[in-house]
């Protein structure tokens, strides 16, 4: 059921999140109003036929610029699907369901699993996340608060 809009969360262009079906606990991720889904950084994709179902094994590494903290993820194929990045390359990406913790609520969302190493955010969240009771105030950063400070010292790479 959808939540009346004097019910949304107020969240900045970028927020820390969390993961909790992917066992992490803090990524720093940007809110993307223009994108249909959110999409994560994921690495060494390995497609995995399950009987009738096909799942996928990746790694995800939650740091810029760091391999430290890398998490391996196991789930569901949702969906495959083609999607144009902003910069115009198509390519088709595995579509996963994550709950994604923001703002100290949890919503599931549809995630495509690409390389986003040369992205300045390692989570773009979309507006199929955000339209379940998400206000974006592009003015503002971190309403949700800051992870802890040698938390944002591991995404900086130190």
């Amino acid at each position: 059921m959808k939540e009346p809009a004097h019910l949304s969360t107020i969240a900045g262009w970028r927020e820390w999140v969390s993961l909790p079906d992917a066992g992490v606990p803090w990524i720093k991720a940007k809110l993307d109003t223009g994108a249909r889904s959110s999409s994560l950084h994921a690495f060494n994709l390995e497609v995995i036929a399950d009987g009738d179902v096909e799942r996928v094994r990746f790694w995800v590494r939650p740091w810029q610029e760091s391999a430290d903290d890398a998490v391996q993820v196991e789930c569901e194929i949702h969906d495959r699907r083609r999607v144009r990045s902003s910069s115009g390359h198509t390519e088709e990406r595995i579509v996963v369901i994550l709950d994604i913790r923001m703002l100290g609520r949890t919503v599931p969302a549809e995630v495509t699993l690409t390389n986003r190493d040369a992205m300045g955010f390692r989570m773009l969240i979309g507006r199929q996340a955000l339209r379940q009771g998400f206000v974006v105030d592009v003015a503002k950063s971190f309403i949700g608060g800051r992870a802890p400070k040698e938390v944002r010292q591991a995404n900086r790479g130190r």
